[in-house]
């Protein structure tokens, strides 16, 4: 499943994200998802969470 859509991706979810700096190597992180940052229900380049970690990102993947 992609990050775009707010209502697939919960507090608690498994996700990869890609950050900021990563965006042109598209290098991508996984971790669990700890706050929703983007308000929108949708997002075309993926939904912004932070992860336990702290990491921000955009959701490319649920798994």
């Amino acid at each position: 499943m992609d990050g775009t859509q707010r209502k697939d991706i919960s507090v608690g979810s498994t996700v990869e994200v890609v950050q900021k700096h990563h965006q042109r190597s598209g290098e991508l992180t996984q971790g669990v998802v700890q706050r929703l940052l983007t308000k929108s229900p949708t997002h075309p380049h993926g939904i912004k969470v932070q992860l336990e970690s702290g990491i921000v990102g955009r959701v490319k993947n649920v798994l």
